[in-house]
């Protein structure tokens, strides 16, 4: 599967977390309080990810739907496995060490053992 640039990763976070099908507005309005985008730029982005084959657009009228084709959890199991790879050449021990020197909160390192111990991962 491949990485999608920071733009289309936006886009496909609110189409995950909107329930589908998602309208362009809906799309709009999320961008809009985190960083608003022109609309030709908008189409351009949802275009390219279906040609990557991550959305379906289905018109409905005069509108254009748009439906993630990509499960959410399996992007991020692939992009988070890629990550390790590239970056601690696979390492999950040196990935575990980074995150210990002071990237992650003792909070967050409380509950990632609780997961662990516990088998919710």
């Amino acid at each position: 599967m491949k990485r999608l640039p920071d733009s289309e990763l936006e886009i496909m976070m609110i189409l995950w977390d909107l329930e589908a099908p998602v309208q362009r507005e809906m799309i709009e309005e999320q961008l809009r309080e985190t960083h608003p985008i022109a609309l030709t730029t908008l189409l351009t982005l949802l275009s390219r990810l279906s040609e990557k084959g991550f959305i379906e657009i289905r018109k409905n009228g005069r509108r254009s739907e748009y439906i993630p084709l990509v499960d959410k959890k399996e992007y991020q199991k692939e992009a988070s496995r890629k990550f390790i790879d590239q970056i601690f050449g696979g390492s999950i021990s040196a990935f575990a060490s980074a995150l210990n020197d002071n990237a992650i909160s003792r909070e967050d390192l409380k509950e990632l053992k609780r997961m662990l111990e516990s088998d919710d991962l």
